[in-house]
């Protein structure tokens, strides 16, 4: 694979670009003179043209072509933007207050984008609503249609999203091996270091000491998903620190679980107060319960995107090292459709409408409790799993 090429003759600033590129986990071609550039200049990913030999570069008259940048350790020259122009370049990058810049340069020659990772965050609107279940249930969902999915647990109090899917010996990395990183990291390393089962991918706390995420730390990860991933989906905590909101502020839509009860309604409003001027698209999912979800959604002011089927002996499936029971089950049809919504950006159904779909809790009564539904299929063993870290079996099957 072409590597990009750095043009120049300053040692010091070559040590520099050196170093940086190290730091991109990027080797570079090098050209210590103008004329040395030409066997290069076409099919490098990219350009960097230092200060000293733009001048001579241009009188070669290279070709135009993109993803040509100048670099230099000489602050504030006016003359070096008349240097950009001449080698047909983007911009001037200033060092040393341009590395992190540059080192995104290195990286996208070298890691192009090749998704466009979609965001999603699920929080519960009180403790216990289901938050957690339903985002390892959409992670598992899309990874099954063949989505390449990262499942992010960002609740440091929640046990670890790794035994909710029977997988905590699994080997790989948590958060306390990723909380120190800083800079870019390729989708490729991060995969290759977090435990990943088929296409899903899962960085999960642990069950030590509570570890904070930075914001930096959530940064690099999600920057590296975004770029290597069809879908994240995010567990959030309800008490927010900046690598939360670091979630929130990318989420192209943020689940909010909350339980059709008066207590569950009271405290969702206060956890939506708390997420809403940090995230974009809220909406509701509704646990059934007393209270009819109309009623609810009414109630906070966010439309809700469905009703979230009871499945029968969960906490008994789960505690047996199974995952979330999802093929041919109303929760798995639940799932499914409400990734449909969310990605392609629909709006979530009228509350009347909801009965009619299929995988949705029924209508509710006219007393304004919701009927449950969703038995779980006990006799479907597809979904089971062991806790000895082997992968989950027809993860490629939807």
């Amino acid at each position: 694979m072409p590597r990009p090429l750095a043009i120049t003759d300053d040692q010091e600033l070559l040590d520099d670009l050196l170093r940086i590129a190290a730091a991109a986990g990027v080797e570079l071609d090098v050209a210590h003179a103008a004329a040395q550039a030409r066997p290069h200049w076409t099919r490098a990913p990219l350009v960097v043209v230092g200060g000293d030999l733009a001048d001579d570069l241009a009188a070669t008259g290279p070709p135009p072509r993109q993803n040509v940048v100048v670099v230099t350790r000489t602050a504030v020259d006016p003359d070096m933007w008349r240097r950009c122009v001449a080698v047909g370049a983007h911009t001037v990058l200033e060092l040393p207050e341009a590395e992190r810049l540059l080192v995104e340069e290195f990286g996208d020659a070298a890691e192009p984008v090749t998704r466009a990772g979609t965001v999603l965050c699920v929080a519960g609107g009180k403790g216990g609503a289901g938050a957690t279940v339903l985002a390892a249930s959409l992670a598992l969902t899309a990874s099954r249609r063949g989505l390449r999915t990262l499942l992010v647990d960002a609740d440091p109090l929640g046990g670890g999203v790794d035994v909710l899917l029977g997988q905590e010996e699994a080997q790989g990395a948590r958060w306390p091996d990723v909380v120190g990183r800083e800079g870019r990291v390729s989708f490729a390393a991060l995969q290759e270091a977090l435990p990943t089962f088929g296409e899903l991918t899962v960085l999960s706390a642990h069950r030590g000491e509570p570890v904070r995420i930075p914001r930096e730390a959530m940064r690099v990860v999600l920057d590296a998903a975004q770029r290597g991933c069809d879908l994240v989906v995010v567990d959030v905590p309800r008490h927010l620190g900046e690598g939360e909101a670091e979630a929130l502020a990318r989420a192209a839509a943020t689940i909010v679980v909350v339980p059709a009860d008066l207590r569950g309604a009271l405290a969702a409003a206060q956890t939506v107060t708390l997420l809403r001027p940090g995230t974009g698209d809220l909406r509701l999912v509704v646990r059934a319960g007393t209270l009819d979800p109309e009623v609810v959604a009414a109630s906070l002011s966010v439309p809700c995107a469905g009703v979230l089927p009871e499945v029968r002996g969960l906490v008994e499936t789960l505690d047996r090292g199974d995952p979330p029971p999802l093929r041919r089950s109303p929760l798995g049809r639940f799932c499914a459709e409400l990734l449909d919504s969310l990605l392609t950006g629909s709006s979530p159904p009228d509350l009347a409408d909801l009965a009619d779909l299929p995988g949705r809790a029924g209508r509710a009564e006219r007393s304004g409790r919701v009927r449950r539904s969703g038995r779980t299929d006990r006799s479907n063993r597809s979904d089971r799993t062991d806790r000895t870290g082997r992968p989950f079996s027809g993860a490629g099957g939807s």
